[in-house]
């Protein structure tokens, strides 16, 4: 459910019961994001008017799965703001907010914000129109928390938006003119929005990848698939989450290599942890332009 909070819409809960949502000892909005990825953009837009916690940052650590800590308890409880993924990928996030809530607290859900449902793809940073809609969301936040910088605010969004994502956007756009309609395969559901942005044909059967990202057992008939399309070359470059390489992975990985199919990689979470947002998707960019390239020539 959303509901209005201050002209903007956000999760349900912004009102809820308990101490009132205030500024730091610093003065700064407090603020805590589920996933590093959405902390990183948080930060970027926030500036010096904010303190921002991310509370998932190993790159080894699974976000579906997470145990939080008591410090991450203390973290979402003097939270003015909280972003959460949502589309069942942290739960754990919405339990430890429902375990401290906060009268005034804003809570940014993302899968709502964008009119998704559970069990649909909750790798929204992956999609780039998604990721826009969060940009403007946060901004409407620090608005409603912090409204005498809301001209501070406005100026980092625009710094953000037309310099810190200037390569980003740049990258997507080239990939997008020279190589949409070429045939790609994927290991997970995590490449999936990017390679639809991208206009690359994406042969995988989404249910493969949507099984090796949530760990459920895929099908007979979807391995011989992968497998095939590997062996018989009609994926020009193979994508794969290095975060995650279970046995079918591997196998299509090792059909890749000895078929001479360019792999390129992607991470679920910033690789390397000390990456902004924008670096770490450019890197990835970079990565999957040169395999698209080395596949195809042009």
């Amino acid at each position: 459910m959303m509901v209005a909070c201050g002209g903007a819409v956000w999760a349900a809960g912004c009102g809820s019961s308990g101490p009132g949502a205030s500024p730091g000892a610093n003065g700064r909005v407090q603020v805590v994001a589920a996933e590093n990825f959405w902390g990183s953009i948080a930060a970027q837009l926030g500036g010096d008017r904010v303190d921002v916690r991310s509370i998932i940052v190993n790159p080894g650590t699974d976000p579906h799965s997470y145990q939080p800590t008591a410090q991450d308890a203390r973290a979402v409880a003097g939270a003015s703001l909280a972003i959460v993924n949502g589309l069942g990928y942290d739960k754990w996030m919405a339990q430890l907010l429902a375990a401290s809530p906060v009268s005034g607290r804003v809570v940014l859900d993302v899968g709502q914000l964008v009119g998704l449902k559970d069990g649909d793809n909750p790798h929204q940073w992956y999609a780039p129109a998604s990721v826009y809609k969060v940009i403007d969301q946060i901004v409407a936040a620090y608005d409603k928390l912090d409204p005498p910088y809301a001209a501070y605010f406005a100026q980092q969004k625009q710094t953000f938006e037309t310099q810190g994502l200037a390569h980003y956007n740049e990258l997507r756009q080239e990939i997008r003119s020279k190589y949409a309609g070429t045939p790609v395969g994927y290991s997970e559901s995590i490449f999936r929005p990017l390679g639809e942005d991208l206009g690359l044909k994406l042969l995988t059967p989404y249910s493969f990848s949507k099984a090796v990202a949530e760990g459920t057992e895929v099908t007979a008939q979807d391995k011989q698939t992968v497998d095939e399309q590997a062996e018989d070359r009609k994926v020009k470059v193979w994508v794969f989450n290095s975060q995650n390489v279970t046995p079918d992975v591997q196998r299509v990985n090792e059909i890749a290599r000895a078929k001479g199919i360019p792999i390129a990689t992607v991470t679920e979470t910033l690789s390397p942890a000390p990456y902004s947002f924008e670096q770490w998707q450019v890197g990835e960019l970079e990565g999957l332009a040169k395999a698209l390239h080395e596949a195809t020539g042009s």
